[in-house]
């Protein structure tokens, strides 16, 4: 059952946010077709709109996927749709076990998207040259490769926005167990949630700070951050926002287990 669900799912968010896809590989051509064409001013104006248009598409990219996935699940367990949900033989901890592989699949799939689209928009040996001056020290320091650098950079990225959906799960559970102004509370809640998980994230970080003067420096200083601590962040980045979608998914299996209340 639970391929089922997942299936239909994903065909429901990918049928709508491929647009996004196709526009934002679109315009990334684009801006690589116009802004490579030296010496007109006018296909140098077409190419900067065009960039525009691409940066404004990723970022549509990463907003409708997470709207999507917000819009599904509260149509799925609250809206019309719930009835037919909520009479399947499944455990609710099935399906909500769907909905959050639906969200690693299609939040995955959107930063890969991301990442072709800037490719094909501003790859050039000048920009790969910048890229590698800044990541190259961090590389070497750490006896890595820039490419595992910015994996672990884009990691951590795909963490936070995973935190910030499960948050709006939370905040929608949370949000219909109200009475009256359902949409408001979840919002409400949701917004609570990210918040403390942000606050719980930063303690976390400060505890381990106790024994590192480094990072400590972090919290009471303006100084540039020293690059031996980068990959440490990193690590401890992807650690925390783990521990803290780990906890958060218990929260939200034990909380929808105790009941829906269907508009």
């Amino acid at each position: 059952m639970l391929k089922k669900l997942l299936k239909y799912d994903l065909e429901s968010i990918f049928k709508f946010i491929v647009i996004f896809y196709s526009l934002s590989l679109f315009f990334g051509v684009l801006t690589r077709i116009f802004l490579n064409i030296n010496g007109s001013f006018i296909m140098n104006i077409i190419g900067q709109i065009s960039s525009g248009a691409t940066i404004s598409m990723m970022v549509s990219i990463l907003i409708n996927n997470l709207m999507r996935l917000w819009v599904r699940f509260k149509n799925n367990f609250y809206g019309d749709e719930s009835y037919l949900t909520h009479t399947l033989p499944v455990e609710k901890k099935t399906l909500y076990l769907s909905k959050i592989l639906t969200a690693i699949i299609t939040l995955f799939t959107s930063i890969l998207v991301i990442t072709l689209t800037l490719f094909i928009a501003y790859y050039s040996k000048e920009n790969i040259e910048i890229l590698k001056k800044i990541l190259l020290p961090i590389a070497t320091t750490y006896g890595s490769t820039i490419i595992k650098i910015l994996l672990a950079f884009i990691f951590v990225l795909f963490l936070e926005f995973a935190n910030i959906l499960q948050s709006g799960y939370t905040g929608i559970i949370l949000g219909h167990k109200m009475n009256n102004s359902k949409v408001a509370f979840s919002v409400l809640f949701g917004f609570c949630t990210y918040i403390i998980t942000q606050i719980l994230v930063l303690i976390s970080i400060f505890i381990v700070a106790l024994f590192n003067k480094d990072i400590m420096n972090l919290f009471f200083t303006n100084q540039i951050i020293n690059i031996n601590m980068v990959k440490i962040i990193i690590y401890l980045s992807i650690i925390i926002y783990t521990i803290t979608l780990i906890i958060g998914y218990i929260i939200n299996i034990k909380l929808f287990k105790k009941g829906v209340n269907v508009d």
